[in-house]
This record gives C-alpha cells, sequence and structure tokens, in this order.
C-alpha cells in the first residue's frame, strides 16, 4: 500500500497580488509550487505526487515538476474552480494501491519533509485525519457582524493549523463525496479537507507543526519565506 501527496495548485491567490497564479510566484529563483512539490518528494513516506494545475498550464506545470520530483511518481491534472473540487480531481485519479492521502498547499512551500513522514505516520498508526498545528501566540478574540467582542477564547486550546494534512483514503474520500452530495452553496465550501472531515463526524488528530510551514498569502509572506530559504541555503539544507 502507498501513500500519495495531492497539491491543489489551480487557484490565482489575489491577496499575493495580480499576475500569475500564486502557485507559480518565484521564490527564491523557482515557483512555490516547486518548493512544495519537492518537500513532498524528499519526504520517504510520499511514493506519488498529484499536482491540480490550472488546466491551460498543464502541460507547463508538468516540465516545471519533473526536474523537482527526482524518482517520486508524478501526476498533473487539471483543477477545478475551488480548492475542494481541485482535490476530488485529483482524488478520482489516484491508484486503488493508494491507501494515505497527504493534501499540501502550494502556498507553504517550506514545509519541512519530516513534517510530511511525521503526518503520514501518524495516519498509519491509525488515525483517521492527522493534522498538523502549532500554538496560537495572539489574543484571539470572537466578534459579531458589527465587529463588537462577543468573547476572548483561551488560546491554550487554540492551534493554527497547517499543511499537509493527512487522511486514510477511504475517510477523504466519503468526506469529499458527503460535501459534493450537500453541496448548495458555494461559499460553504470548506477552507481545508479537515474541515470535511468533521462535517461527517470522524476524529481529527493534531500532532505538532513546523514554523517553517507557514503559508504565503501577502507580499510579506513572500518576503519571510526568500529569507528562511537564504538560510537553508547557507546551512545546505534541501527540505
Amino acid at each position: 500500500m502507498r501513500t500519495a501527496a495531492i497539491v491543489p495548485a489551480a487557484g490565482r491567490g489575489e491577496r499575493l497580488g495580480p499576475g500569475t497564479p500564486k502557485a507559480l510566484r518565484d521564490l527564491g529563483g523557482q515557483p512555490l509550487l516547486v518548493h512544495a512539490v519537492r518537500a513532498l518528494s524528499i519526504a520517504r513516506s510520499v511514493e506519488l505526487v498529484v499536482v491540480a494545475a490550472p488546466r491551460a498550464e498543464l502541460a507547463a506545470v508538468r516540465s516545471l515538476l519533473s526536474p523537482a520530483v527526482g524518482d517520486t511518481e508524478l501526476l498533473v491534472v487539471g483543477g477545478g474552480r475551488t480548492r475542494q473540487e481541485s482535490v476530488s480531481l485529483a482524488l478520482a485519479v489516484l491508484p486503488a494501491d493508494v491507501d494515505v492521502v497527504l493534501v499540501h498547499d502550494a502556498a507553504r512551500p517550506l514545509a519541512p519533509s519530516e513534517l510530511v513522514d511525521a503526518v503520514s505516520a501518524a495516519v498509519r498508526a491509525g488515525a483517521d485525519a492527522v493534522v498538523p498545528g502549532i500554538p496560537v501566540a495572539d489574543t484571539v478574540k470572537q466578534v459579531d457582524t458589527a465587529g463588537r467582542v462577543e468573547r476572548t477564547l483561551d488560546r491554550a486550546q487554540l492551534r493554527a493549523v497547517q499543511t499537509p494534512q493527512g487522511f486514510s483514503r477511504e475517510v477523504l474520500v466519503a468526506a469529499h463525496q458527503a460535501a459534493a452530495d450537500d453541496a448548495s452553496d458555494e461559499s460553504d465550501a470548506a477552507t481545508d479537507d479537515a474541515g470535511l472531515v468533521e462535517r461527517i463526524g470522524r476524529t481529527v488528530l493534531v500532532v505538532g507543526g513546523a514554523e517553517e510551514a507557514f503559508k504565503v498569502t501577502r507580499p510579506i509572506d513572500l518576503v519571510l519565506a526568500e529569507a528562511v530559504l537564504a538560510r537553508r541555503r547557507a546551512a545546505g539544507v534541501t527540505g
């Protein structure tokens, strides 16, 4: 049985500014997507990477990623209008012998390969779903629609969730099928796959995350990513 990693990379990422799709933005001379896929391919547990890319750029993305994956098998498929749809399309092409599925954001290009293996191992140990998370440093307040504070949340019980997220294939497929059957409003689409698993009543386990697995969303995040990448290169770290 095998572990596959899905990377939904068909979105444009408007908060990062106009231009090419976010996954193809440059970081240290290579697109974010290349860094993210390389981290997955370096991980010992991952044998197949499936990238859901913009439909007009499939050949270009395949050519771009082929040198980055080494001996890891690569599939590039057309993505959908939403992240959820892109993951579903990638799930549909997985070989029958894949039993553990990781889902990773291309916008988290510097997630350590050790984190990838830790998430995969937790699923192999019997968890239905696994997410890496880090403690929340800021005070978090719940507000109403008018911006009035309703209560202050106990940050000791809060975690900022990252990717890759790991799943039993059976559980993830069931969660996506349930979401597709119930979809009545595009605004109700889940922001991560663990949210879909929660909706069908399955348990999601949180394991320790990694500071370097932060998400590149705004221009300032790219500046931070460049600094982390430069430090890694100076230290000879590749993943």
